[in-house]
């Protein structure tokens, strides 16, 4: 059997996976790989289908089609020895409120076959790693939001995994929290694990995605590294419009840009020079505008759509 250690495995590889509820199709055939040592990220609308992917390849959900191979073993058929090289951060903290620190660390570490020993002596280092030294006895009604999900990040380690799946880790998080948590994830995939990761926060996936895949509708509508995705799918300049009546004043210059999306009080100019739209923005007075480089979120809303989603 093929291991992650293999230099011709992946760490997750995915292909024509499918799958339906009430004959519903949530998952249509998509294909995808995961390389030993980066940040791989699935993005989407609520409803495209990454929950229900990530199910799949944990082993969690069986597919209705399909192949997956996860650290180089079958799932869902060899997904128990699979998950012992796994890392799990969920959408939502679900430590254990009766427990110290320590204790969920310990309990937790016992599902792997860890002796007790040998996960206290992991704790130190992990509660270090996330920036919580000193709170090995603290209970975790005590802890506050950012340290409760560094908490579950350092919990997801406690095996050692070769591969972490972290589903939206920052949400809720405060600016400071959130960098702290870029910063670890980093670290991981220079230590050579591999992420794969959910968020709806388009700079967190461009700041740690080595590459990703956008979903929508449970197809996987494109992939590739977020700087190549936004110099294929979107003009390199943006200028953002506000004020009263921008929608007529917008469309009444629009020709000064490629292309043009008015959502509220708000027209999207994206532009290959946007020199002729500064300048006639020069003489609005009752306009405000940011001028600013393509960014992930604009490709992200072009091929999504700007709808919301329930």
């Amino acid at each position: 059997m093929a291991t992650i250690n293999d230099k011709n495995s992946h760490a997750l590889d995915v292909s024509g996976l499918r799958k339906s509820y009430d004959g519903n199709e949530v998952v249509a055939g998509i294909s995808f790989t995961a390389t030993p040592g980066t940040c791989f990220g699935l993005l989407g609308p609520n409803g495209a289908g990454k929950t229900t992917t990530l199910r799949c390849c944990l082993g969690l959900t069986a597919p209705d089609a399909g192949d997956i191979r996860l650290g180089g073993f079958d799932v869902p058929e060899a997904a128990e020895e699979a998950r012992r090289r796994v890392g799990v951060v969920p959408q939502f903290d679900n430590l254990d409120p009766d427990f110290t620190v320590t204790e969920n660390l310990v309990v937790y570490g016992r599902y792997f076959g860890l002796a007790d020993t040998e996960i206290r002596s992991r704790v130190g280092d992990l509660l270090d790693f996330a920036g919580l030294k000193g709170k090995e006895k603290a209970r975790i009604q005590t802890l506050s939001g950012g340290m409760k999900r560094r908490l579950t990040l350092a919990r997801a380690l406690v095996n050692n995994p070769d591969i972490v799946f972290l589903d939206e880790p920052t949400t809720g998080l405060d600016p400071q929290a959130r960098h702290l948590i870029w910063d670890r994830l980093k670290q991981l995939t220079a230590r050579g694990k591999t992420l794969i990761l959910t968020t709806h926060f388009m700079d967190e996936a461009e700041r740690l995605c080595d590459r990703l895949a956008i979903l929508d509708h449970g197809r996987l509508i494109t992939e590739g590294a977020p700087r190549d995705l936004i110099a294929a799918h979107i003009e390199p300049q943006v200028v953002e419009v506000f004020g009263d009546d921008v929608a007529a004043w917008a469309r009444h210059h629009q020709g000064l840009g490629e292309r043009l999306e008015v959502a509220g009080d708000t027209a999207f100019f994206y532009c290959r020079d946007s020199d002729p739209l500064l300048h006639a923005l020069a003489g609005e007075t009752g306009l405000r505008y940011m001028h600013r480089a393509a960014t992930l979120e604009d490709v992200f809303i072009k091929l999504t759509g700007r709808e919301l989603r329930d």
